[in-house]
């Protein structure tokens, strides 16, 4: 290989490279962040074709116009997500699964998301939960991580349970409220249901 060919592929290195930081900023946070499936795709798809750019085996133009394409159906993907017509948001991305219910494995969630027992008391000590009895609900969330909600009991105190100022300062945030509005909550009525 002759030195004109190393400073080509250095070349079409560093305009891939600025190249694909301007498209990661303009496609947000959550592409470098918490993967979602079309996440990994995009970043699999771009890997991919950089690495053929690159060595020279596609023209520079023909690399850009695949990553230009992957960037807009990544960016179309996630508006058709967001404005969700027809329900689009559950079949692009799924839906969070339940675990654990009410200190019990959910077994039909586990089965879908091919975990067993280890796999849940596994994720269970990573959320900080030392007996199961204490989880209310523990999802699998469309990124794959673990959310856990615990029953009133066992969540941990708060300033505001103490009373005094923190008491007074909580039904100011929350105009007096002990639930929250429907706008509010994060767990849905059929989450809770079995």
């Amino acid at each position: 290989m002759d030195t004109h060919e190393l400073w080509l592929t250095a070349l079409r290195t560093a305009g891939l490279y600025l190249t694909l930081l301007v498209v990661i900023r303009l496609l947000g946070k959550r592409t470098v962040g918490n993967f979602s499936a079309f996440d990994l795709l995009v970043a699999l798809m771009i890997g991919e074709i950089v690495d053929e750019v690159i060595y020279g085996d596609v023209i520079f133009l023909q690399g850009l116009t695949v990553i230009a394409v992957v960037a807009l159906l990544h960016y179309g993907n996630s508006w058709l997500t967001y404005a969700n017509p027809f329900g689009i948001e559950k079949i692009l991305e799924g839906e969070p699964v339940v675990i654990v219910r009410n200190g019990e494995l959910a077994r039909k969630g586990m089965r879908k998301e091919r975990m067993n027992e280890s796999d849940v008391l596994t994720e269970m000590r990573v959320c900080g939960v030392e007996d199961l009895r204490e989880v209310r609900l523990a999802f699998i969330e469309n990124d794959g991580k673990i959310s856990v909600i615990k029953h009133d009991w066992a969540r941990t105190i708060q300033k505001a349970d103490l009373g005094g100022e923190w008491e007074d300062q909580k039904k100011e945030d929350t105009d007096g409220e002990d639930e929250p509005p429907a706008a509010a909550r994060t767990v849905r009525p059929q989450d809770e249901e079995d």
